[in-house]
């Protein structure tokens, strides 16, 4: 494929054009930086480009699919980790290969999963309130050592890991769960891995860094909710269907969830990303949740460092870059056999 590659850039935020725009400047792509949003209404605009660079809260479900293949698009660059908004299958059978970012910066999103439980912990977001109003009275911001106290980590990837081995340097104890469980990690950081009902028996801290399949779809539920510690805290930076979102308000509501940080929420489409500070939330869901003082939700934004984003760039770009040449595709998502 010759130079220039044309890009049809979907969901494009101002914060990101720099850091594409770098990693472009010895490339000599063709960028075409769009607001909108892709899906069906928006595939047209795809039409002459080679390549669809998109995000995790576009729709590329099969007829959005089926659009960019007659549109000419050869390719589908998803410069993040998730896929769970793409049709895999779709994409095979239209003939348009799908590369991600399976690795950017685990330690950000870790990171931001334990400042979540600090800030949970020790109110610092009541705290912030308060002193901002000349209230330096401490009642109700009482925390606890996390010293000695017990963590759950669902899902033993990178970013997982990555959490694993803060909250060790914390002194806490730490019980992992993982379909494919890494014993040798485990033994490194002195934690081990436990059920799934040891996990909700135990922790104190629950936080959760798998992708979302059908099988972890719903992880956090009333059944397993109702078996924790009372008083648990849940942590999501992960995907935002791996809770029962009106399971954990009840919970909350009762009590049982003492504390919840969200970075995802199930059905964050139609808001996250995006300002909406002068609109009616018209989510009943989510609007109950930002009522819960003990709640702090974040707006998807625990990739968001600077190593980060210059990593997403650089690997979203290496991969526009082996197609054009014709190179295998190392971060290609292969469709799963039936």
């Amino acid at each position: 494929m010759e130079n220039p590659v044309k890009i049809a850039f979907f969901d494009a935020k101002p914060y990101e054009k720099p850091f594409f725009d770098a990693e472009n400047a010895a490339r000599g792509f063709s960028i075409r930086y769009r607001e909108a949003r892709l899906g069906e209404d928006t595939a047209a605009l795809a039409s002459g480009y080679d390549v669809v660079c998109a995000f995790v809260s576009d729709d590329l479900s099969a007829p959005v699919i089926r659009l960019l293949k007659d549109a000419g698009v050869k390719l589908i660059a998803m410069r993040c980790a998730g896929i769970n908004n793409v049709d895999i299958p779709a994409a095979a059978e239209c003939g348009i290969p799908v590369v991600r970012v399976p690795d950017y910066s685990p330690h950000a999103v870790a990171e931001h999963a334990v400042a979540l439980m600090l800030a949970l912990n020790r109110k610092i977001h009541k705290a912030y309130s308060r002193t901002r109003e000349g209230n330096f009275a401490i009642g109700g911001l009482m925390g606890f050592d996390m010293v000695g106290k017990v963590a759950a980590i669902i899902g033993t990837g990178k970013i997982g890991k990555v959490a694993a081995r803060i909250l060790r340097g914390f002194g806490m104890e730490v019980l992992l769960y993982d379909l494919y469980p890494d014993e040798a990690f485990a033994r490194e950081i002195g934690a081990r891995y436990a059920s799934l009902g040891e996990l909700h028996g135990k922790a104190d801290i629950i936080s959760l860094h798998c992708p979302l399949t059908p099988e972890t779809h719903h992880i956090i539920n009333a059944e397993c909710l109702a078996a924790t510690k009372p008083g648990v805290m849940i942590i999501n930076t992960g995907r935002g269907g791996l809770i029962d979102t009106k399971a954990l308000i009840d919970a909350l509501k009762a009590g049982q969830v003492g504390s919840a940080g969200l970075d995802v929420y199930e059905e964050e489409g139609d808001f996250f990303f995006g300002d909406h500070s002068t609109d009616v939330l018209t989510d009943d869901v989510l609007a109950r949740l930002l009522t819960f003082s003990n709640v702090l939700v974040t707006a998807h934004q625990a990739f968001f460092t600077k190593e980060a984003m210059e990593a997403i760039a650089r690997i979203t770009m290496e991969g526009i870059a082996d197609f054009a040449a014709g190179k295998p595709l190392k971060n290609a998502v292969a469709a799963k056999r039936p």
